[in-house]
């Protein structure tokens, strides 16, 4: 989703300090990409790596024995520390049994899904959003042609001689006129009717709709952030293992 082109009047303004419409409405689009980046991102890397350790030779532990040998491994000296390991062991099996998890190969199905999960959604967003783009721009053409309509009234009231003189201090105004009168008799050409206010709804509807999506996508970082403390557990333990493997080898 793109960001729109604020203007010189809004980049000022926000330069200066102040906060506007379209400097906010951007701000937000940015925060919606960054999101969309960092879940593509993450779940990327953890597709790739659950995908190799599942076409790795099973020559070693389940999942459930590899977080109970990490609880062996790892003992932390603090009350606190041992309260937040137990925490998070108790959280990392809650989700293996919930998921129904017990091999890389059923973790990797669960990753699978997650991705498929995340493309999917974003299909949703970009429609979503071409919508709401189309839709606020018929909003804008629409207030451009009635904000400028007194004025096409008043040049054509004008008898011949006055209208020259007119043209000449209102031609902005004149121009955005005709320029919207076109925009939506294609409209109508079309066999769209002009109705602001319905477009007002469904551009509001949408909106509501892609906040639901975007709250969704967030919600996804929950199981991708206990899939990846999954993997740093997996990651410890091969150190440790080469670690062993290093001491006993002869000199």
């Amino acid at each position: 989703m793109s960001t729109g082109h604020m203007g010189v009047t809004a980049t000022q303004m926000e330069r200066r300090g102040f906060v506007t419409e379209k400097g906010t409405v951007n701000r937000e689009i940015a925060a919606q990409n960054r999101l969309l980046k960092e879940i593509k991102a993450r779940i990327t890397h953890l597709y790739n790596w659950t995908k190799q350790q599942a076409t790795e030779p099973q020559q070693k532990p389940s999942i459930w024995e590899q977080l109970q040998q990490a609880q062996v491994a790892v003992k932390p000296t603090t009350k606190y520390g041992k309260v937040k390991a137990l925490k998070e062991n108790a959280a990392l099996f809650n989700f293996l049994q919930e998921n129904d998890i017990s091999s890389m190969q059923e973790l990797h199905a669960k990753v699978t899904v997650l991705q498929t999960k995340y493309y999917s959604m974003r299909g949703e967003i970009s429609a979503t959003a071409r919508k709401i783009e189309e839709l606020n721009k018929r909003l804008s053409m629409w207030k451009q042609y009635a904000n400028n309509k007194t004025f096409r009234q008043q040049f054509v009231a004008l008898k011949p001689k006055a209208r020259e003189n007119f043209q000449d201090v209102h031609s902005v105004e004149l121009a955005l006129y005709d320029a919207a009168v076109q925009y939506l008799n294609e409209l109508k050409d079309a066999g769209e009717n002009i109705t602001p206010k319905r477009w007002q709804t469904q551009a509001e509807q949408l909106a509501t709709q892609s906040s639901t999506l975007y709250q969704q996508m967030k919600a996804m970082r929950k199981d991708i952030q206990t899939v990846e403390k999954i993997r740093k557990t997996a990651d410890e333990l091969a150190r440790l293992e080469k670690s062993k493997d290093r001491i006993k080898e002869p000199e």
